[in-house]
């Protein structure tokens, strides 16, 4: 498979070659973004400090590389991605920001590093965030070269991010939920940026409404399936693995699908939406990178 991005280029059919070549694109354009966001708050630097902190803390990069994965599988140019690629990336960052303040979950380590609020102090943490959720939208509106793409793809995602909020407005409620309602919120707090990523890339490359039906039910089973390893992760991973405490579910006395059905049953729970996610790929003509990346997530140990 032949990759182009900007001047480079990857020929490979190695899924470890593919998603680095994806990874070093998207941290080539966050650089850019960087470079950006340095001259546009000149008069108070601690907001580009911040916002650089959290963006460049690690993280596997899987919205972004979502996006333009499915804008590739889609027919379309990777490169008319890019800017969604970046927006969904900040507005991930945004919700990690805010997840870790003491008024939600109160989480003082990020991917093995202080949290923001930790680092620059709440208030500075609380605006870095608020930044983020702007700027995705100006990252699309200034560089997407088709403007109704661009009102579309901006659609999705304020769609998406204000659904995503919702979710966590029910988790912090502390509601003690039974299956249905437990997925009813994993859908709108984890699968909503998924689902975001896989259809604005989709947008991206000009697909009909078939395409961006299979891309939207692939990202809702695969959030679910990633927020469910995260329950399993939070009782069998190390805090060097996850760069985070542990246990923080329990100690919160929060209902997830381990305290619901064990740790095996998680696990298969896990698996069949995994399932469901692998069975929405049969539809792309090219799905090779995307299954494998399905598995990957699966048995992700952080």
């Amino acid at each position: 498979m032949e990759l182009v991005i900007g001047s480079k280029k990857c020929n490979s059919d190695n899924f470890d070659d593919i998603f680095r070549f994806y990874c070093e694109a998207i941290e080539q354009e966050l650089n850019g973004f960087y470079e950006r966001l340095d001259k546009d708050s000149e008069n108070y630097p601690v907001l580009s400090k911040a916002c650089q902190y959290s963006l460049s803390a690690g993280g596997k990069r899987i919205r972004p590389l979502l996006t333009l994965e499915l804008c590739r599988v889609a027919g379309g140019n990777i490169n008319d991605a890019l800017p969604c690629a970046v927006a969904i990336e900040l507005i991930h960052t945004f919700s990690l920001i805010h997840d870790d303040l003491p008024c939600m979950d109160d989480d003082d380590m990020r991917r093995g590093k202080p949290s923001c609020h930790i680092a620059f102090g709440e208030a500075n943490a609380l605006l870095a965030g608020d930044g983020l959720s702007v700027l995705a939208f100006k990252e699309i509106a200034d560089r997407a070269k088709d403007p109704l793409a661009a009102v579309k793809t901006i659609s999705i995602l304020s769609d998406c991010v204000m659904k995503m909020i919702g979710g966590q407005i029910n988790d912090v409620a502390g509601t003690k939920w039974d299956l249905n309602g437990l997925y009813s919120m994993y859908e709108l707090k984890t699968s909503q940026l998924l689902i975001a990523a896989c259809c604005m890339g989709a947008v991206c490359a000009g697909a009909d409404e078939e395409f961006i039906s299979h891309a939207r039910e692939y990202a809702y089973n695969l959030g679910i399936a990633f927020q469910i390893v995260d329950d399993i992760l939070d009782v069998t991973a190390t805090a060097e693995d996850l760069g985070k405490p542990i246990g923080s579910d329990n100690e919160q006395g929060k209902v997830t699908t381990v305290t619901l059905l064990s740790l095996e049953g998680a696990k298969k729970e896990a698996l069949k939406y995994s399932e469901k996610a692998e069975n929405e790929l049969k539809y792309f003509s090219e799905n090779k990178f995307l299954s494998e990346l399905t598995a990957m997530l699966l048995r992700r140990n952080k």
